[in-house]
């Protein structure tokens, strides 16, 4: 295992040379900022995490998710070893949503997966008891990739994405969350209740476009259940 090394420039990290803007070196910061501007990863909350070649780059947790840098990155190999972690002095950890990260990356064989702690989620979930939440007839259902078709949505199609319940910790969410992916092999998201969501896509670009049709599906869902329409 290495350290990340003290003059930080994504040329210099180890097995991990690339200085474009899509390495997830950088894309992750920068994907944390936004998604902090747009409330999804306040509070320290939230995470993601980007599978690049045969590493997974996580984000660290506890952090102010607008502040990250590249370097305080933590990369592990797929069989969840860590190979590169930031500095000792950063008194980093690794995301609490890892156990999460890498059941998506080996169950559904995703190229990233993002955790938000979306209050429209939130909001969703206690408008909905039932374990499951129904959506057709919206235009960007058509944003969401049906995994067991292997194809987006139609318009017209009924989309289901599973509610799990909450746990003290992360870590003891893994059993459920992976029930939900075997009763739902359609789906590319589950909610968690009085908590957030985890969605995941092929790459980060797939996985970030369904994280904003699904914020803009709930929108319109909670809508609907408020006004009965």
């Amino acid at each position: 295992m290495d350290y990340v090394s003290d003059d930080f420039a994504p040329s210099n990290i180890l097995s991990c040379n690339d200085d474009s803007e899509d390495h997830p070196r950088n894309l992750i910061p920068e994907l944390c900022r936004q998604f902090y501007a747009n409330g999804w990863v306040t509070g320290t909350g939230g995470g993601i995490s980007i599978k690049y070649n045969d590493q997974i780059f996580i984000a660290p947790s506890g952090v102010q998710k607008e502040r990250i840098q590249p370097d305080d990155l933590f990369v592990q190999n797929l069989n969840g070893e860590d190979v590169i972690i930031p500095k000792p002095e950063k008194k980093l950890s690794k995301s609490q949503c890892t156990p999460i990260f890498m059941c998506s990356f080996t169950e559904r064989n995703a190229g990233a997966v993002i955790h938000v702690h979306s209050q429209e989620v939130v909001k969703l979930c206690l408008l909905n008891p039932e374990n499951e939440v129904k959506i057709t007839g919206l235009e960007m259902i058509k944003g969401i990739y049906n995994e067991k078709k292997g194809k987006f949505y139609d318009n017209d199609e009924e989309l289901i994405i599973p509610i799990i319940e909450n746990s003290k910790y992360e870590k003891d969410l893994v059993d459920t969350f992976k029930i939900a992916l075997k009763k739902y092999p359609s789906t590319s998201a589950v909610l968690v209740r009085n908590h957030g969501m985890y969605v995941w896509g092929s790459n980060w670009k797939t996985a970030k476009t369904q994280l904003e049709c699904y914020e803009y599906l709930f929108k319109i869902a909670i809508f609907k259940k408020i006004h009965h329409v």
